[in-house]
């Protein structure tokens, strides 16, 4: 996702002067490196001062630019939060900070670097919205938004390398603030958000063969939520499965079960996000999902109990 984001970004920049890039201590590579080559003076590396180069964006958006704020997660959120929350959003600027790596993907280097309540932190912000795609297509779709429509505090959620595509032909197109089928269904409905969503294709290549058809959809803007879209989806099925790489606090699982209260929902909700712990495994991606039971057996063994 890190390469598409490079890509789309250099891309938008050669139409649009108001489009800038600031980095903190990570190297620019492929389109990233071509953006600050190409427009050096619409590229700033801060170093290791996360909180400075917010704030040196909150100048650059009342000067009229469209900044992107880049790097990990948990440096791009946790350390300049109180420059997000008062430089950014309480000014309501259209600063887009772009956190790569949430959730559980940087699973070798520990706490540190996971950014597992990323989404319940931002949430918390009035005028924060917050932005999930799960491919590096929709992630294409978000950051023209980002540049060219949206003019509050944005904070996009992106994975690192090497994920799957999985927008295909049966996809609905990508609107913000709408939750987006991506494969149709009819028994089941699996909603999640980002790079995760490869649970849910492995999950339901194992369901189709107990003549089990499964819908999935990419809950991308995790704020504002699609109330209108998430009604729908309580009307036309008894089994929902939440999936997200984010703690089971403050993320999709409490946004959607709240609704369900509200609206009286009389299906079953199955949850499966990070547990409310800082576990120490420096495994793969894999071996931490694990650990906090998400892994396509357990999901699929359980979604099949549901619906027996």
């Amino acid at each position: 996702m890190r390469n598409k984001l490079a890509d789309v970004i250099y891309k938008l920049g050669l139409k649009n002067k108001k489009i800038c890039v600031l980095v903190a201590d990570i190297s620019p590579a492929g389109s990233m490196e071509k953006f600050r080559k190409k427009f050096p003076n619409r590229f700033i590396n801060t170093g290791v001062a996360e909180q400075s180069m917010v704030g040196i964006a909150a100048g650059m958006a009342l000067r009229g630019l469209k900044p992107f704020c880049y790097t990990i997660a948990t440096f791009a959120l946790y350390r300049p939060f109180e420059m997000i929350r008062v430089d950014l959003c309480y000014q309501n600027l259209p600063v887009t900070i772009v956190g790569m790596g949430p959730g559980t993907t940087y699973s070798t280097l520990g706490g540190t670097h996971l950014a597992q309540e990323d989404i319940s932190v931002a949430r918390s912000v009035p005028n924060m919205d917050i932005i999930a795609p799960c491919d590096p297509d929709e992630l294409s779709d978000v950051v023209e938004f980002c540049s060219k429509k949206r003019n509050r505090p944005t904070y996009l959620r992106i994975g690192k390398a090497g994920e799957e595509t999985f927008i295909n032909k049966q996809s609905e197109k990508w609107k913000f603030g709408k939750i987006r089928l991506i494969k149709p269904g009819k028994d089941v409905c699996i909603l999640t958000f980002g790079p995760i969503i490869r649970k849910a294709f492995e999950i339901s290549k194992k369901l189709e063969k107990k003549n089990l058809s499964i819908e999935i959809n990419s809950c991308h803007t995790l704020k504002p939520f699609d109330l209108n879209g998430l009604k729908k989806k309580f009307k036309k099925f008894k089994s929902i499965i939440l999936i997200e790489d984010h703690s089971e606090i403050g993320g999709l699982n409490e946004i959607v079960k709240s609704k369900a209260y509200e609206q009286s929902y009389l299906g079953k909700i199955l949850n499966f996000s990070l547990k409310d712990k800082f576990i120490h495994c420096y495994g793969d991606q894999d071996d931490l999902l694990s650990k906090h039971g998400l892994t396509t057996d357990i999901i699929y063994k359980e979604i099949l109990n549901l619906t027996k």
